[in-house]
């Protein structure tokens, strides 16, 4: 086993959606073991309700890990893996179509620093605006992914199932 890597979907989605299945697909075929938790009935609450709910269920996903987990997240998932990486030991953050802040919410983004990271957005992006993230990015130091894409980034998932690769063989310490 490579390690353990929990992936969190977006708001109106499911631990079945299409980024975090993917990703799922290729982190098992490397010898990840993987997790998605279930955050649709948490996502009934709205935006910045269902966050704090979200934080809880990751925590325990994380506190159940074997090891450090890889926090996976896209969109309101992206939000919450940075936020609980602050709160447990993880290996690393790979986050998409980050929100850099939720209406509502008191708390702006943020990611454990001096752990492995990287984020992916589409500056055609009309829900996160791009700007905000890759300005987080930019501050934190985190390596950043601007694609031709919207929120959904379907366009460029085989770029985006390349870059994880990429990423967990570093973690790993493979060669790509």
């Amino acid at each position: 086993m490579r390690g353990h890597i929990i992936l969190s979907h977006g708001s109106d989605s499911g631990p079945d959606a299409t980024k975090v299945s993917v990703l799922a697909a290729v982190a098992e075929s490397l010898g990840w073991t993987t997790a998605r938790p279930d955050y649709r009935e948490d996502d009934h609450l709205g935006y910045a309700g269902c966050i704090a709910p979200r934080l809880e269920r990751l925590g325990a996903a994380i506190a159940a890990s074997p090891t450090p987990p890889v926090l996976v997240g896209s969109s309101m998932g992206a939000f919450v893996s940075g936020l609980a990486s602050l709160d447990a030991p993880v290996a690393g953050v790979f986050l998409l179509a980050l929100p850099a802040s939720i209406p509502g919410y008191a708390r702006p983004f943020s990611a454990r620093q001096g752990v492995p990271s990287f984020l992916i957005h589409g500056y055609a992006d009309d829900v996160c605006p791009a700007d905000a993230a890759i300005a987080y990015a930019r501050g934190a130091g985190m390596p950043a992914l601007l694609l031709d894409d919207d929120h959904r980034l379907s366009a460029t998932l085989p770029l985006i199932e390349t870059q994880f690769r990429v990423f967990l063989a570093a973690l790993s310490g493979d060669t790509a």
